[in-house]
């Protein structure tokens, strides 16, 4: 095994070293701003999704209404 000058740094600066923990949590938060942004892309489009869906779903509903009032005066005209 051999001892890299990484290991003798690490060993001398100890792993509690505020440098190493200071870059290490900067690391953490550039990861975690970049997982937020694609959070909030997926939410804005399953917003989107859901707002064409609802207006679908209201476009339906109402050529049902509108079959089942058809269906139903076709009924009675007989």
């Amino acid at each position: 095994m051999t001892v890299t000058k990484e290991d003798v740094e690490r060993v001398i600066r100890g792993p509690n070293d505020l440098e190493e923990t200071i870059s290490k949590q900067k690391k953490q938060i550039e990861f975690m701003q970049g997982k937020c942004k694609e959070a909030g892309t997926a939410i804005l489009d399953l917003e989107a999704q859901k707002s064409t869906l609802k207006k679908e779903i209201d476009r339906l509903a109402e050529e049902n209404e509108n079959l089942r009032t058809m269906m139903k005066s076709n009924n009675e005209g007989k």
